[in-house]
């Protein structure tokens, strides 16, 4: 690959940036030390040095760029969890479109679908809804998703026309069939609840919700997704140690992600990745500052070539316009 390559890669500009730097100074210095003996000596180290940090910085930019097993071949399971933020009631039902959004994706990809757990607002949107998608390269494709996702529209209920933004968070989780996490029940706290969701008597009358707490983490788990109680436990309990060893990775990769934070962004819920601004038809991802417009198609799935452009850090719509941001 070339520097320029490299530039247009969002994953990688910052390093591009300060290789161009670097090249830069080689050259002034060498320039300063012509002609001169005593400035000859005097620039050598300064060149090797530098010299050194080029290669340092090249070096990155490749293994960067480089497929990663955990990309090309990860989980064909993942969770994805969906937040109703700041907002209110329309933060809700902004969580309900994302939903119907991502839905639409996973059909189109040939891939299941299935919610876990949901918690319904007033106006029929989701306070919180954790969905199971499962399918070939899943993992691959939405692990960018996570984060803070903004709208900006005039709601219904709005009468004097003004426009209101609403947040809602997508986390994106693999589910591992295999952990080095053990569980201890002791650290498990289990409640049974019924499931929630429309009629029949099995909904009725018999407590096939699995609701687990994990003392040490804090981490509460409920699935309501299958038939029997104890299907739901399992399930519950798959969903606990994949999220205890995702955590547990983080931790152990933190160290190397400086470069990552400054290039492709936390992958953190709190970390505002998109806007979907409705009167202006237009959608942008602010990680690599490119817009598409036709929002309807998108909220109804058509997001191929947003997540092809996050994915592989290059330009895949029109330039964002600074009222984006």
């Amino acid at each position: 690959m070339t520097l320029e390559d490299f530039k247009k890669n969002h994953k990688t500009r910052f390093l591009a940036e300060e290789y161009e730097r670097l090249l830069n100074e080689e050259k002034e210095t060498l320039e300063m030390a012509e002609g001169n003996e005593e400035m000859k000596v005097l620039a050598e180290e300064e060149l090797r040095e530098i010299q050194k940090r080029k290669k340092e910085s090249w070096e990155q930019m490749e293994n960067i760029l480089a497929p990663k097993e955990d990309e090309t071949n990860g989980p064909s399971d993942l969770t994805m969890e969906i937040r109703a933020g700041a907002g209110g009631e329309e933060a809700a039902l902004f969580a309900a479109d994302l939903a119907v959004m991502y839905q639409g994706y996973a059909i189109s990809k040939g891939w299941s679908f299935r919610k876990i757990d949901e918690s319904v607002s007033e106006q029929g949107g989701y306070k919180e809804v954790v969905f199971e998608i499962k399918g070939d390269e899943v993992w691959k494709e939405l692990r960018y998703e996570t984060g803070v996702h903004r709208v900006q529209r005039i709601p219904d209920t709005e009468k004097n026309g003004r426009v209101h933004t609403s947040t809602a968070s997508v986390a994106v989780m693999p589910v591992f069939q295999k952990t080095t996490i053990e569980l201890n029940p002791a650290d498990i706290e289990m409640e049974y609840t019924h499931s929630g969701g429309a009629g029949g008597q099995n909904v009725n009358k018999v407590e096939t919700a699995v609701r687990l707490f994990h003392k040490p983490s804090g981490i509460a788990i409920r699935c309501q997704s299958e038939r029997s109680q104890l299907q739901n436990r399992e399930k519950a309990m798959l969903l606990l140690a994949s999220k205890l060893q995702a955590l547990k990775d983080e931790e152990e990769s933190s160290k190397y992600a400086a470069d990552r934070k400054s290039q492709i962004g936390t992958g953190d819920r709190s970390e505002k990745i998109r806007t979907y601004n409705i009167l202006q038809d237009r959608v942008t991802d602010h990680r690599i500052k490119q817009s598409w417009h036709n929002l309807e198609k998108i909220m109804a799935g058509n997001i191929g070539p947003i997540i092809e452009a996050s994915e592989n850090g290059v330009t895949g719509g029109e330039e964002a316009s600074e009222d984006d941001e």
